[in-house]
């Protein structure tokens, strides 16, 4: 089994597209008007509107109403990224801190409140787990 994509469900597709095309400086590939992909190295962020839940059954989905999952992006220097995004970003939760797992994470929420993670892993054992 292979995790292929994570996909958000939103009400304003062109603006979260927009947001995260900001975040992690890909380019997103469209389907049509109602669905795009933010590709990165090892997965996709898929991007979906809720005009589109009713296909996979009437309310299984619910826009802007995530708060369990955390999208995480891995990044070459976590303070750099925080300089490139302040002032553009709506909601910082935690500024760039050292974890007690040794990542160096910035949490931030995504225009409809989901939780975003750009993380650097700092020590031994965390550059060691992602390779880096």
């Amino acid at each position: 089994m292979k995790l292929v994509s994570i996909r958000l469900i939103t009400a304003d597709v062109k603006r979260l597209v927009s947001f995260y095309e900001m975040v992690t400086g890909a380019d997103a590939i469209w389907a049509n008007e109602l669905f795009a992909e933010i590709p990165t190295p090892v997965g996709v962020l898929a991007i979906g509107s809720d005009k589109t839940v009713p296909l996979f059954g009437a309310g299984s989905a619910e826009p802007a109403a995530n708060r369990s999952a955390i999208i995480e992006f891995i990044v070459t220097d976590v303070d750099a990224e925080y300089a490139r995004l302040d002032g553009r970003l709506d909601e910082v939760v935690t500024e760039p801190t050292t974890m007690p797992w040794g990542n160096r994470a910035l949490l931030f929420r995504d225009p409809d409140g989901n939780l975003v993670n750009l993380f650097t892993p700092v020590t031994d054992d965390a550059r060691a787990k992602f390779g880096v």
